[in-house]
């Protein structure tokens, strides 16, 4: 009798956009939880209350999962959010390439903006027109990486960045965030 070999499961993050943010799309985070095992992925866990869910999943194509991902919230909680997937090893790369002048500095703001397959290109930045003397935007695949001075965040491109139609396709995470994500996706796929 021969044994399959079954692939192993990719760590996954899923970001949800616009959840519990500002009183609207409340969701529990235990509830999401156990949405997401419903649907089959393993050891999941959230980070904070902002729609980070990690967890394994045997199916690693990230357009079907996020389709799939969205159908359940649609489903079971009334929300039409978009969710933006990464994987370990598109994390790690973001980590690996953050600007070294990303070292923490309390008069600026480090946030990525992570991009949804539809709009992740280098040409999204000819759109934003960001402003050079208080704030920094670096393509990476799959990202934004954007700095500003909290002094002037008020006058910066990517602030105004909501009231345009391609702010629908991104979801935005702080560094810490980012880097926490990260610790945790490292952590299971050790595990």
């Amino acid at each position: 009798m021969r044994s399959e070999l079954k692939p192993p499961a990719t760590v996954i993050v899923a970001l949800l956009r616009g959840i519990n943010v500002g009183g609207k799309n409340m969701v529990s985070m235990s509830s999401l939880k156990a949405s997401f095992e419903r649907m089959g992925f393993e050891d999941v866990t959230t980070y904070i209350n902002s729609g980070n869910i990690i967890f394994k999943a045997k199916e690693g194509e990230a357009r079907k999962l996020e389709r799939n991902i969205e159908r359940m919230l649609s489903r079971e909680y009334k929300l039409e959010c978009k969710v933006v997937v990464r994987s370990f090893s598109e994390i790690a790369h973001l980590i690996e390439n953050l600007p070294k002048n990303w070292n923490g500095d309390k008069h600026w703001k480090y946030n990525v903006i992570f991009l949804r397959h539809s709009i992740d290109s280098g040409n999204v930045l000819g759109d934003l027109k960001p402003k050079s003397d208080i704030e920094q935007v670096v393509y990476c695949p799959g990202a934004l990486l954007w700095s500003a001075r909290i002094s002037a965040w008020s006058r910066t491109s990517i602030h105004k960045l909501a009231s345009q139609k391609i702010y629908q396709d991104m979801t935005v995470r702080n560094l810490n965030t980012t880097k926490k994500l990260y610790e945790l996706m490292k952590k299971m796929s050790e595990a």
